[in-house]
């Protein structure tokens, strides 16, 4: 499995064709009270997954307890993927099960701003293109397919698929980089200015 920094990856795809997925569905709100990012995964699509409340019976009829699927780490979705609330859980829970990627026809705004800090990166195709390529997973079960930072390509057999991704989102899945690491490369510029700011605005310090 790649790092959740990367620029290229290549992996098992995995369908679930279904339009608007939403936040709720990809990790339930019963799970938001977990504070650390680890541990996640176990509880993604949660309520697909698994036939009793306490999650010890699989649903031998969802995707992802197929043992060819287990190990996947490329998701294929339906129109507006990750609708809903605003719940960053829901990027946590797919990056900690493995995703690295997430190819759909579109996703739902924050969701987008989310995925790229937890190094996932969300492809927008076009329908047509995303059908093929569910197809193509239909008659290559298992197989991989690579999706590339530096040439914003997928490619799948002999076939290669050109998308468009923000310069900002591929630098923080390049360098796994969240809103911490950004501000804290930032952190010699911070103290200046800190130290400034005692000299011009003394009357503001507080002294305990």
């Amino acid at each position: 499995m790649n790092s959740k920094n990367w620029t290229i990856h290549t992996g098992v795809p995995v369908s679930i064709p279904r339009d608007d997925i939403d936040t709720d569905q990809i990790l339930p709100k019963q799970f938001m009270k977990l504070i650390d990012k680890k541990g996640f995964g176990k509880h993604l699509f949660f309520d697909w997954r698994y036939l009793d409340l306490e999650g010890k019976i699989p649903n031998p009829e969802f995707v992802l307890n197929q043992e060819k699927f287990k190990n996947a780490s490329v998701l294929i979705a339906g129109k507006n993927f990750g609708c809903g609330s605003s719940r960053e859980h829901a990027p946590w829970a797919l990056s900690d099960f493995g995703f690295r990627a997430i190819l759909a026809p579109s996703f739902a705004d924050i969701f987008s701003i989310n995925s790229a800090k937890n190094g996932i990166a969300l492809v927008r195709l076009k329908e047509e293109e995303i059908h093929y390529i569910n197809e193509w997973i239909l008659k290559n079960s298992g197989s991989q397919i690579r999706i590339n930072l530096e040439n914003l390509e997928v490619q799948l057999g002999d076939q290669t698929f050109h998308f468009h991704l923000d310069f900002a989102s591929i630098n923080r899945i390049r360098n796994g980089w969240d809103d911490i690491d950004i501000t804290l490369k930032n952190s010699k510029e911070i103290l200046e200015f800190e130290q400034i700011r005692r000299k011009e605005k003394s009357f503001l310090e507080v002294y305990w």
